[in-house]
């Protein structure tokens, strides 16, 4: 059977794949934002630069509130949120006092956010600062009486490169006409990255070479990979199939040509999705993260809060299972009242179980708000551990939540392997919990020594690295000799050739962005297992992460 999973194979520009999913179209380019304005003294009275000022404000922050009604969540709370910005008092307080002091309207707006930039990139929201930059461009453009720049309309499908890309503009595209998204600037935790991956269009950002394409160049870009195939050979116009239209089984449970079930599950960032990854065939959630319970919050939120966003995620599976991650903060995710966010290398600091240990109570009341939403509802639910570094830590975790009054024996216990030592012992870790998860994100970033979220060293973010790819078989195989249920809930497992590979190791369970599931459930559906593991082998042996993926195609191929 012939392979149709696209392999990059000619010149390619690198980036931090942020959302996943494999598309070609042509390059349109966002035009250039608006220069920085002339700090020369403004001619017209402070009163008239003042009233200038506060109109643009208040237009830009209704313009906002009006786009939060038009689309759902979680692009309607970003956009509610930058409207917010826009009508912050104490900016406009601060835009009236330069004003004052002789400044046109437009310059003091600009002066005024970048003040208010300097503080929120100091902060544990630094990640917001692109949201800041956009209200403040959108009240420049007000200011000055002309548009800000416009995702552009140029009558046919296309693929949107950008410098950078508001969460406003993001939340207006239509997958139907945005084939993908490539930027040169931005992160995996900003806005527009969640809600491309929320709309199911691949994207790629920290691409600074995007730049220099010119409109109407063919790509493919590798939403999972971070990589953009520039003038990509055999281009047609035609949306890109990663298999045969004839070999998709969309919603229908994953399972090889021989007869080898392999669960297909989503990864979840907000209880919105769930609708969604349900719609879409997700036979469970892989993945729960629950940090959008706390990242906007001063102090942890209630118990009564907490049930009621875990019970709307369970209640969208009512016979599948809901793996609930526990609270991954810290360390570079600092949280006011968790850790000191001060610490010399953030990514190797307090975070994930090292955090929740110094905090139990913050844990306790996620472990009594799981039990109180699986007692709604009928899914089967099941928790897990971030960030566990050895056996020492599972079993701490595991007989903390044993020995949690009332908790109730069918909600199994597991852990996160995403450090090398996890991985290296996991069959010590797998013998005191119920299961474990492979968090390939992370894994990569540890095992590479290469920081995820810098765009420099993207290109070592590569969980086809045979390093890599040797600890999730180490994994995997210790599960099977304990007979402990083995998952990857990186978004390698978004990849669908990667996939096979994974298969071919003994993972039992893939998690991913909802969008990705049916690449990956028809992938399976073309393989046999003997193939998976011819292919993972193939890839095992390889010197390289381009040396292993060609090697799984060519195996797959000659299967």
């Amino acid at each position: 059977m012939e392979l149709t999973v696209a392999t990059p194979p000619g010149r390619q520009l690198q980036g931090v794949g942020v959302s996943p999913g494999i598309a070609r179209g042509r390059i349109v380019r966002m035009g250039a934002p608006l220069p920085a304005p002339s700090a020369q003294r403004s001619a017209l009275t402070s009163s008239e630069e003042l009233a200038t000022a506060r109109s643009a404000m208040a237009s830009v922050a209704e313009d906002l509130r009006a786009r939060a009604d038009l689309v759902e969540e979680p692009a309607r709370g970003v956009l509610r949120a930058q409207a917010l910005m826009a009508a912050d008092p104490s900016l406009s307080d601060d835009v009236a006092r330069r004003v004052n002091a002789g400044r046109t309207a437009a310059r003091a707006v600009w002066e005024a956010c970048s003040s208010f930039r300097e503080t929120l990139a100091q902060s544990r929201l630094g990640d917001r600062v692109a949201d800041l930059d956009d209200v403040r461009d959108r009240i420049v453009a007000a200011c000055r009486g002309v548009t800000p720049p416009q995702v552009p309309d140029p009558g046919h499908p296309f693929v949107l490169a950008a410098r950078a890309l508001s969460p406003a503009d993001t939340a207006g595209l239509r997958a139907d006409q945005v084939r993908a998204i490539v930027t040169a600037e931005g992160s995996a935790t900003s806005h527009t990255a969640i809600l491309a991956r929320s709309l199911g269009i691949p994207a790629v950002v920290g691409c600074a070479d995007v730049l220099d394409l010119a409109d109407g160049t063919p790509v493919m870009v590798h939403g999972t990979l971070g990589i953009v195939e520039v003038d990509v050979e055999s281009f047609d116009e035609a949306p890109l199939a990663t298999v045969t239209p004839a070999a998709r089984v969309s919603g229908s449970r994953a399972r090889t040509v021989d007869g080898v079930d392999v669960a297909v599950m989503a990864n979840i960032g907000q209880p919105s999705e769930s609708g969604s990854a349900a719609a879409a065939g997700a036979e469970g959630v892989g993945l729960l993260r629950t940090e959008f319970l706390y990242l906007r919050a001063d102090s942890p939120p209630s118990i009564a809060e907490q049930t009621a966003a875990l019970t709307q995620v369970m209640s969208a599976f009512p016979d599948g299972l809901v793996v609930v991650r526990l609270l991954d903060a810290g360390g570079e995710k600092p949280l006011p009242f968790l850790t000191s966010g001060h610490e010399p290398n953030p990514a190797l600091g307090v975070r994930g179980l090292r955090a929740l240990r110094q905090h139990e109570n913050v844990l306790d009341q996620q472990l009594d708000a799981v039990v109180a939403a699986a007692a709604r509802t009928s899914a089967r639910v099941a928790v897990m551990a971030p960030m566990v570094t050895d056996a020492d830590d599972a079993s701490w975790f595991v007989s903390k939540v044993r020995a949690r009054p009332g908790w109730p024996a069918d909600i199994e216990i597991g852990v996160m392997i995403e450090t090398p030592a996890a991985a290296l012992t996991a069959e010590a870790v797998l013998a005191v919990c119920d299961f474990a998860s492979i968090g390939t994100n992370d894994l990569a970033q540890y095992v590479m020594a290469a920081d995820r979220s810098l765009a420099a060293l993207s290109g070592l973010q590569n969980p086809w690295h045979p390093a890599v790819l040797e600890l999730v078989a180490r994994a995997a195989a210790a599960g099977e000799r304990l007979a402990k249920p083995v998952g990857v809930c990186g978004e390698a497992a978004a990849d669908p050739l990667l996939a096979l590979v994974f298969a071919g190791m003994g993972v039992g369970s893939l998690s991913m962005s909802w969008s990705a599931m049916d690449d990956v459930r028809s992938m399976l559906a073309q393989h046999s297992m003997a193939s998976c593991v011819a292919a993972a082998s193939a890839a095992l042996r390889s010197g390289d992460a381009a040396a292993a993926r060609a090697a799984a195609k060519s195996a797959l191929a000659g299967a």
